[in-house]
C-alpha cells in the first residue's frame, strides 16, 4: 500500500463564511442579474375642472338672488300703487273740469234768462198793441243785453268788411272780378265771431280784388 494522504475536500480555513447573494451588489456576483426598479403607474390627468365655488360663496350667491327677487317685486308694486294713482288723479280730474264746464254753462244760462223774459214780453206786447215800433224797438233792446252778456263771456265780433281776406277769418263764397292785386272783403253775408281769441265761426264773405 502507498503511503499517500487520501484527498481532504473539506475546506483547510475553517473561517471562510458562506455569503447570501441575495445581499451582495449585482456588480459582485456574476451572472445574476438586480431585479428592475418599481415604476409606479403613471396617472391619467383628469379633464374634470376641479369646483372653486365653496358652500359660502353658493350661500352668498342664492342671497343675492333672492334680495334682487325681493327688489324687483317690491319696485312692481310701486309701479302699480303709481298706476292705480295716476287713473284715479286723471278721473278726479275729468269729474272736476266736466263738472267747472257744468258750471260755467249754468252760470251763462242763468245770465241769458232775463234776455229771454225781455223778448217773450216784447212779443207779448206787440201782440196786444199791434204796435210793430215798439215791437222792434224791443227787439233792440233785447239784442243789445244779449249782446252785452255774450261780450262778458269774451265774444267778439269778426270786423270783415272791406278787409283784406284772411282764411283763417273768412270763408269765402262769393268772388266778384276786378282790377287790382289785392283781395278784399267786398260784402258780408254772416258775421263772423270769436271767443277768448280764438275763431269759433269764420265770417262768411264775398271776395274780390280792391279797386283804385
Amino acid at each position: 500500500m502507498s503511503d499517500d494522504k487520501p484527498f481532504d475536500t473539506k475546506p483547510t480555513n475553517p473561517e471562510v463564511r458562506v455569503v447570501d447573494k441575495r445581499k451582495l451588489d449585482p456588480d459582485q456576483v456574476p451572472g445574476e442579474e438586480a431585479p428592475a426598479a418599481e415604476t409606479p403607474p403613471a396617472q391619467t390627468p383628469s379633464t374634470e375642472t376641479p369646483s372653486t365655488e365653496t358652500p359660502s360663496t353658493e350661500d352668498g350667491q342664492a342671497r343675492a338672488l333672492n334680495e334682487t327677487r325681493a327688489q324687483a317685486a317690491s319696485y312692481l308694486e310701486d309701479l302699480q300703487r303709481l298706476k292705480a294713482e295716476f287713473e284715479n288723479y286723471r278721473k278726479r280730474m275729468v269729474k272736476e273740469q266736466t263738472a267747472m264746464i257744468e258750471r260755467a254753462s249754468a252760470a251763462v244760462v242763468e245770465r241769458l234768462l232775463p234776455i229771454l223774459d225781455n223778448f217773450e214780453l216784447a212779443l207779448m206786447a206787440a201782440d196786444r198793441t199791434k204796435d210793430y215800433e215798439s215791437m222792434v224797438r224791443g227787439v233792440e233792446m233785447v239784442y243789445g243785453e244779449l249782446l252785452e252778456v255774450l261780450k262778458r263771456e269774451g265774444l267778439e265780433r269778426i270786423d270783415s268788411l272791406h278787409k283784406p281776406f284772411d282764411p283763417e277769418l273768412h270763408e269765402a263764397v262769393m268772388h266778384a272780378e276786378g282790377e287790382g292785386d289785392e283781395i278784399v272783403v267786398l260784402d258780408e253775408m254772416r258775421p263772423g265771431y270769436k271767443l277768448g281769441g280764438r275763431v269759433i265761426r269764420p265770417a262768411m264773405v264775398k271776395v274780390g280784388q280792391k279797386q283804385q
